[in-house]
């Protein structure tokens, strides 16, 4: 049966935030069964997508947001990072001997294709890019949730909406292992296996 799965998460304005969100991709594709070059790849493209949404001059408060998908019709995995700026990035071509400014090269070089559409209902724009991964076998959609996120103050989506992190601790289950329990603005405590987080970082 065909099925789109994905996972939504949203970074802070911080360098730290492409280790952050590679890792998160790391764990995610690691259950969809992806290994070897995709993931290589996959890492590769988000890194510079997320490296260039934290390049724009916006204000400091306002997040990147990440979402993962895959769709068993076509087969692709999907990257997009959204961001609250102006304008449409271009691809450059800059001399060998330059450092900067290859991002985009390099994710036009790897997608299967790519764009920038406007973000839906708010400001800013999404660059995408796609992948081919046919043989992907993405986790429930029960999974939605960003480990990522799991400092105070930030959001995660849960449920299908955007939560507020208010809290963070820490539990054994009943089984033994380890669960890290975020206590949002609304609703009932969301319970992550700590196993889930242990690439995050």
């Amino acid at each position: 049966m065909a099925a789109l799965i994905d996972l939504s998460f949203r970074l802070s304005r911080r360098p730290r935030s492409v280790p952050r969100a590679r890792s998160a991709l790391h764990a995610v594709l690691a259950d969809w069964g992806a290994c070897g070059e995709l993931l290589h790849t996959a890492e590769l493209v988000l890194s510079e997508l997320v490296t260039n949404a934290l390049r724009v001059r916006v204000p400091s408060d306002r997040q990147v947001g990440v979402r993962i998908a895959h769709s068993s019709t076509d087969g692709l995995l999907r990257l997009e990072v959204s961001d609250a700026g102006t304008g449409r990035p271009e691809v450059r071509h800059p001399e060998a001997d330059k450092t900067k400014g290859r991002g985009l090269w390099v994710v036009e070089a790897l997608s299967h294709r790519w764009g920038v559409s406007g973000r839906v209902g708010g400001i800013g724009k999404t660059v995408w890019s796609e992948l081919k991964a046919p043989d992907l076998v993405p986790a429930p959609v029960t999974r939605e949730i960003a480990a990522i996120a799991v400092q105070a103050g930030q959001s995660v989506r849960a449920w299908g909406t955007w939560r507020m992190v208010r809290s963070v601790r820490s539990e054994r289950h009943a089984a033994g292992g380890l669960a890290v329990v975020l206590g949002l603005d609304e609703g009932p405590p969301l319970r992550v296996p700590a196993g889930s987080l242990s690439r995050y970082g």
